[in-house]
């Protein structure tokens, strides 16, 4: 079996907190139990909302947790040639296709009942001879992707999971105000790096049926997924910083010790998790 690798990937678009942590952990000693290599990448593609000084707060946390990666730390903003390169190779398959639509203009024409996820309706898929003068994302023709690749699955903790790509519409692989969406950069950034094992939290178990589709188009090898719970606060409402979770800057700063919160969240001491899915296989 190949070295395991992992990865951390955190957003330098505010500050760490502690559902953060509990992910890095899991992946951090994912690798680490298995003499295997964890890697350390900052998505900074997002340029409007990345911030340096978040990044410098996010090393300090990890070493605050005891965590350790391995290599270089790699930044997404150094790898746009990458992207494009699979922008390109999916547009020459005749796969993408340029929309136009506003946010508004989206949100009014995609009505869901409560609860459900909306999936883009096609607006611009039709569109001859579009303006490509005119602000626009290109997204993946869905139907046609899903023909071309045929039937996959993938490893979720060790069991299989049908890929249902469909079900998630016409993804956005190339935003208007971004070079690349999250499901394409984070498919090409876990090939190009060696990714054979993703620990991430099941709020991202449903992206997983878009990465899998890429990397069947884009003929990039397939890693393992381990899917982890979520923690939650007494309220039951995950730990997210809309919710208002505690910053691991602002515990690091209060003398908190951060190899003891990490084993308290290894242990499963506090906070408690969200329930992770049901598989079928």
């Amino acid at each position: 079996m190949d070295p395991v690798v992992t990865r951390f990937a955190p957003s330098p678009t505010g500050r760490l907190h502690l559902g953060h942590a509990y992910s890095a952990i899991r992946a951090h000693d994912h690798a680490r139990a298995r003499g295997g290599r964890f890697l350390l990448r900052i998505e900074d593609i997002d340029g409007t909302r990345s911030r340096p000084e978040h990044v410098a707060t996010i090393l300090a946390d990890l070493a605050w947790l005891g965590l350790t990666w391995d290599g270089d730390v790699v930044h997404q903003s150094q790898r746009l040639d990458l992207y494009a390169a699979a922008l390109d190779r999916l547009r020459a398959m005749g796969l993408l296709y340029p929309c136009f639509c506003t946010r508004a203009e989206i949100a009014g024409a995609m009505a869901a009942p409560h609860g459900a996820t909306p999936v883009y309706p096609g607006t611009c898929r039709s569109i001859e001879a579009p303006d490509l003068a005119h602000p626009h994302c290109w997204r993946l023709d869905m139907t046609a992707a899903v023909a071309r690749a045929g039937a996959l699955e993938w490893s979720d903790a060790g069991r299989p999971v049908p890929a249902d790509p469909l079900a998630q519409g016409d993804v956005v692989l190339a935003r208007k105000d971004a070079p690349a969406s999250y499901h394409l950069a984070v498919t090409v950034d876990d090939a190009a790096q060696g990714v054979t094992d993703v620990v991430r939290g099941v709020d991202l178990f449903e992206a997983t049926h878009v990465h899998r589709l890429l990397q069947a188009l884009l003929d990039l090898p397939v890693p393992r997924w381990h899917h982890h719970a979520l923690l939650a606060g007494a309220d039951g409402e995950r730990l997210a910083k809309r919710h208002g979770a505690p910053a691991l800057a602002a515990l690091r700063e209060r003398g908190e010790d951060g190899r003891e919160l990490a084993e308290r969240l290894r242990t499963g001491d506090f906070p408690k998790a969200v329930a992770v899915p049901t598989f079928t296989s």
